[in-house]
């Protein structure tokens, strides 16, 4: 539930909106998802998360990283940390949730609503922190994969609950093919 005259706030976890739309089959149109929450209220601020491959020569990621920062959102990214696991196999890891936590923590006083884009359970003592200081949070996942992509403890947590799959003809656009047709 939005109401029109309510400040709020985007926190974009891009890993993990990444890998909920792709376990739906589309992609996200991030023109298209700011404009719909400029229409349920008043957005102050739209935040995007991500940590960047700083040592590669082109990071896929990259294009959209710029876009987002032109076009009205506030990009946080760090570099990714690349390490080999016990395994011998190559990992990348660039976790995100403390700058994600931090910011919802100092925008909190400014806003009605926060709107969390992230399954992730380990943002269900941030949720209930936001809450405890009068602010409502809506989050955006989905239960439709397999397996789903939220935390039962944060839906929980959640004021609201926003099944993405629901927002893909709003947010959605169809997946780009990687290769080039013959």
């Amino acid at each position: 539930m939005f109401y029109r005259d309510e400040k709020l706030a985007l926190f974009i976890d891009g890993a993990n909106l990444y890998a909920a739309s792709k376990a739906l089959g589309f992609d996200i149109d991030y023109k298209l998802l700011r404009t719909e929450f400029m229409r349920r209220g008043k957005l102050l601020r739209a935040f995007y998360y991500t940590a960047l491959l700083e040592n590669d020569e082109y990071s896929p990621i990259r294009p959209l990283v710029d876009w987002l920062n032109y076009n009205g959102f506030m990009m946080v990214t760090k570099p990714a940390k690349e390490f080999t696991d016990s395994m011998g196999r190559r990992k990348v890891k660039g976790n995100m949730d403390i700058e994600l936590s931090v910011d919802a923590m100092e925008m909190a006083p400014h806003i009605d609503h926060m709107v969390l884009f992230s399954g992730d359970g380990d943002f269900r003592p941030l949720v209930a922190g936001i809450q405890r200081q009068g602010v409502r949070v809506s989050v955006v996942s989905t239960i439709r994969s397999q397996p789903p992509m939220i935390a039962d403890e944060l839906r929980r947590q959640a004021d609201n609950f926003i099944e993405l799959e629901e927002l893909k003809d709003v947010i959605g656009r169809p997946p780009r093919d990687p290769r080039p047709e013959d």
